[in-house]
């Protein structure tokens, strides 16, 4: 439950969100959520476990496209650790052919999707290196050297160099630094006060001063955390008219949706339908605009003398 309310903290403000879960007062939705996400955590932790990662987890999948015989990967050393078979703590295995292997089964047991990494490396592998650890810590009270189980490649099993540097994983590394280069833009240039217009789904009207009228509602964020106060205009034809609120102040974090008109006479409509512009710009700053744009539609009949 607490992983699933700071989950649905991200979307609810968590200092209110806390508090009125704890006196059964959050809104419906809020709570709903909370509990769909505990629900959802118990089942995926308590009762699928590892079916979860072996059927729902997709990391199986990206392994198998990107493998190569130089990616680093969990294996168990074969030639080292066969053959197995029982042994004395004062004998010398090696002398009767025996490798490191005691088949004590540990890295079996540790393996959250149960599987045997001595067969091999599986797709159900989840990387975890749980076995590496139970493997390392059994070695060291045989006496035996550690990295039966490794971190290592197929070329290095297979006696070859271990390579680090290589074309594939420098074109999956310029990928990913360019992925981050783009978060991290997107993140500096968002702007911190979006607006966007809707129009209503109704053509045109005309009003009492016999002006074609169009609807529209416009929508604000303001994603700082300073004041922001805008005076709302309109562009696109001569004439036009703004009947709404023409002044926007917006606190920290407030997010505003309100609805307006734009009129204008019919005589200055030279199509159907015209592009217009809704403009916000800030009080005490008239070169930092918002810009948004819409459509002004018209009567069919007033275009076809052009």
């Amino acid at each position: 439950m607490v992983t699933a309310a700071i989950l649905v903290g991200y979307f609810t403000p968590i200092r209110e969100l806390a508090p009125s879960l704890l006196t059964f007062r959050a809104v419906e939705w809020a709570t709903f959520w909370v509990f769909f996400f505990t629900l959802a955590t118990y089942l995926n932790a308590g009762w699928l476990r590892e079916k979860a990662c072996l059927r729902m987890c997709p990391y199986g999948r990206f392994q198998s496209s990107m493998l190569d015989e130089d990616l680093l990967v969990i294996s168990y050393d074969v030639d080292r650790g066969e053959a197995r078979g029982p042994r004395s703590s004062g004998l010398d295995y090696k002398a009767e052919g025996l490798g490191d292997r005691v088949d004590c089964q540990m890295c079996v047991q540790v393996c959250p999707t149960g599987i045997d990494i001595r067969d091999g490396l599986q797709m159900e592998c989840i990387g975890c290196a749980a076995c590496v650890d139970a493997c390392d810590s059994v070695m060291e009270k045989m006496g035996y050297e550690t990295g039966l189980i490794r971190y290592t490649s197929e070329r290095e099993l297979s006696g070859g160099p271990l390579k680090i540097v290589r074309p594939r994983l420098v074109g999956y590394g310029a990928v990913l630094i360019a992925m981050i280069i783009t978060l991290i833009w997107a993140i500096v240039s968002r702007p911190l006060v979006s607006l966007d217009i809707a129009k209503d789904r109704g053509l045109y009207r005309l009003n009492t001063q016999g002006e074609v009228e169009n609807s529209y509602t416009l929508k604000v964020i303001n994603k700082s955390h300073q004041n922001r106060r805008y005076n709302v205009s309109v562009k696109g034809l001569e004439g036009l008219n703004l009947i709404g609120p023409a002044y926007v102040s917006l606190n920290p974090g407030e997010q505003l949706a309100f609805p307006l008109s734009v009129s204008v006479a019919s005589d200055a409509l030279k199509f159907d339908v015209t592009d217009i512009a809704f403009y916000l710009t800030q009080i005490g700053q008239e070169d930092s605009n918002l810009m948004s744009t819409s459509r002004f539609m018209g009567p069919l009949n007033n275009h076809r003398k052009y």
